[in-house]
């Protein structure tokens, strides 16, 4: 591919990341990111105050160049947030932008309240967001073109002479391009001639295709040249936000606005944690400040337990199931050479190569997680193991979902034998307390060191009950296990032709603070398929904590 070459600093020492750079592409994109505002518009996230420094603090280790921190005067929490944040947060990498509107229609600047609070807000940088399409003047600001031209002239001379930067968001610029060309330039224009640093061209409907973005990114970026930077805000209604913005790059912007995970209102937002390796890793533009790419995977994990959404596995790049490999065919290839079947070193991004191993599963797949299980696996054994894992997927287990589980066989296809106890027998009794309320009581008989143990646990259902029973009968015998916790139970009807009579598949996630697992159990009585799955769960708890 013709143009420089160009190299980053990676945390990973030695390693490439970035690709050749095409020669029409710009060499260094700012990311700015909008996660508290716009991801915060998402249905179903509620940001407290505190969850939003503690965003703001995981962006900046990330380097990205802004973070957009919310509209200052809007609400008390955003109040809050500036004020606590000029004090607690303290930036290496990135800067922090208040966000607001131009002045009212007829309205000055001197006593606008919105532009008042963006200088109260105390930040070196602020964005404000202006009309740019004729309809939306005349239709939603019911007010005349120029107008319309004067609040974003007057807002941005108002604010560039306060000494702050200024970074201008042409609302709905793509549709108004489309309509009304000269309009949305004369807008454009405004703000450049009045200092701002920055012209975003923002496709506020998600409507735009790839294609259109480029050209009149192009035709915006050869106008200005390289007196102002042109950036790009793209929504991913058509599912094309990371394509626009790519198509943005290649017209020239060099700033795209996004959130974390794609997070934002209706279908999202251009998702930055897709677009910036995009950028880096396949067309050679620096995005991160210099060896925080390896830090992606992380970044976009931790941001999404304090949004409270569970991370998508099949999320490009940053997903756990984005270099996971299954078939057998693709696992033998990669033993070989990695790069057969992972289109980048997911170790450039903090992520990493799993083997998922299911009924697919070949000779190779099963002896590279061997390996990464320090177990030694001879010809014949690996040969059991992968027969009795068809015959058992066959029946309805699905290994690839029980790590824990998948452990423990191969463990046991090696002559391992659990030291901890083993089960006579175990019988629930579930009895009505009232109309609403039933009681749970369980009965386990174990042998423990040779000694038959009886105890009775009681709980909220069958597992809680059969849990405590067996915490209660070896939880002296092992302490360990106090550490070891249940965090979520998954019930799934398999032949659902069958009734009351079909197989159930049972799936338990556990945790001990450090590290996580996840156990399976089958079986036609939906009691004995959980208790399969918790028994594998205390096992495996007890096995890591002599690890450590």
């Amino acid at each position: 591919m013709p143009g420089d070459k160009v190299e980053a600093e990676s945390d990973v020492a030695g390693d490439e990341l970035l690709a050749p750079r095409d020669p029409g592409v710009p060499e260094a994109v700012e990311i700015y990111d909008t996660t508290l505002r716009d991801g915060a518009q998402l249905e179903g996230i509620s940001l407290t105050v505190d969850d939003k420094l503690r965003i703001a603090d995981e962006l900046d280790n990330l380097g990205v160049h802004f973070i957009e921190g919310g509209w200052p005067g809007a609400n008390p929490k955003d109040i809050e947030f500036f004020e606590r944040a000029g004090k607690e947060l303290r930036f290496e990498h990135s800067t922090l932008v208040a966000f607001g509107s131009t002045r009212r229609p007829k309205g000055k600047v001197d006593d606008d309240a919105t532009l008042r609070n963006l200088l109260d807000a105390g930040t070196s940088a602020v964005c404000i967001v202006g009309k740019s399409s004729d309809f939306h003047v005349t239709d939603t600001l019911r007010t005349s073109l120029d107008e319309g031209e004067a609040m974003v002239a007057d807002s941005v001379r108002f604010l560039t002479d306060a000494g702050v930067r200024v970074l201008f968001d042409a609302e709905h610029f793509f549709d108004g391009w489309k309509l009304n060309p000269e309009y949305s330039l004369r807008i454009l224009e405004a703000a450049a001639e009045h200092g701002a640093e920055t012209l975003v061209l923002c496709d506020t409907n998600g409507g735009s295709m790839p294609h259109e973005v480029e050209a009149i990114v192009r035709e915006i970026t050869g106008h200005f040249k390289d007196d102002v930077k042109v950036g790009v805000h793209l929504h991913d209604d058509t599912g094309c936000g990371v394509a626009n913005a790519l198509a943005g790059v290649r017209g020239g912007a060099r700033q795209v606005q996004g959130t974390m995970n794609g997070y934002g209102e209706r279908t999202g937002n251009c998702n930055l944690t897709t677009i910036i390796p995009n950028l880096s890793l396949k067309m050679g533009v620096r995005t991160l400040a210099d060896g925080r790419m390896a830090r992606l995977t992380a970044a976009s994990h931790r941001i999404a337990e304090i949004v409270n959404i569970t991370p998508d596995p099949q999320a490009p790049y940053v997903g756990s199931s984005a270099f996971a490999h299954k078939a057998g065919l693709h696992v033998s290839a990669i033993a070989r050479r990695k790069d057969a079947y992972e289109h980048v070193d997911p170790v450039a991004i903090g992520n990493d190569t799993r083997f998922v191993v299911s009924e697919m599963a070949g000779r190779a797949t099963l002896d590279l997680k061997a390996r990464e299980l320090g177990l030694d696996l001879d010809g014949p054994v690996l040969n059991d193991v992968i027969d009795e894992l068809k015959k058992l997927e066959h029946e309805g287990y699905h290994f690839e979902a029980a790590d824990g589980s998948l452990e423990l066989l191969m463990r046991r296809a090696t002559g391992w034998q659990q030291p901890y106890f083993s089960v006579e027998s175990f019988r629930v009794i579930v009895s009505e307390a009232d109309e609403v309320r039933h009681d749970t009581e369980a009965i386990v008989k174990l042998l423990v060191d040779g000694e038959r143990v009886l105890r009775i646990g009681e709980g909220n259902g069958p597992v809680h009950a059969l849990d405590a029973a067996v915490r209660s009968a070896i939880g002296e015998r092992f302490p360990q296990l106090e550490k070891v916790h249940l965090t979520d139970f998954k019930v799934r009807v398999l032949d659902t032709n069958r009734g009351t009579g079909a197989v159930t598949r049972v799936l338990i996630d556990s945790t001990d603070g450090e590290r996580t697992w996840s156990t399976i159990g089958v079986s036609e009585n939906v009691i004995i398929a959980s208790w399969k799955a918790l028994e594998d769960s205390l096992v495996f708890g007890l096995l890591h904590a002599d690890d450590e």
